[in-house]
């Protein structure tokens, strides 16, 4: 713990928006794991030597990459994330759709030998 509150509560909220690489659903703050305690001695760190939190949270982005933050940034290959079931729903429906639209077409006549050979076939 740091000894400035203001610093400590800096550091605390940083470690909250982190992911624990060992348990994945929990914040370093949260977790018990020995990583999380190495990752929230590092936070500490910084914020002792006057990082911002931006500073931090990039660090601990480039080391570990994005999966580190609990919250994922906001961009186009998230929202493909996020709108993928969507599309997959949407392009059931569509070929559902479409394909109830198609009606098979009716056989056509048979010609006048195909006639003479289906009568000669049911004597």
């Amino acid at each position: 713990m740091l000894r400035n509150p203001v610093q400590e509560a800096r550091a605390e909220a940083i470690g909250a928006r982190l992911r624990c690489l060992v348990c994945q659903n929990e914040s370093i703050e949260d977790s018990g794991a020995d990583l999380a305690r190495d990752l929230r001695h590092v936070v500490r760190m910084q914020v002792a030597a006057g990082d911002s939190d931006a500073q931090v949270m990039a660090w601990m982005v480039r080391r570990y990459g994005d999966f580190i933050r609990l919250q994922p940034r906001l961009s186009a290959l998230t929202l493909l994330l996020w709108a993928m079931p969507m599309l997959a729903i949407a392009t059931g429906l569509l070929a559902a759709w479409l394909g109830l639209r198609r009606r098979p077409l009716p056989p056509a006549p048979l010609a006048p030998e195909e006639r003479a050979r289906l009568a000669e076939l049911m004597r």
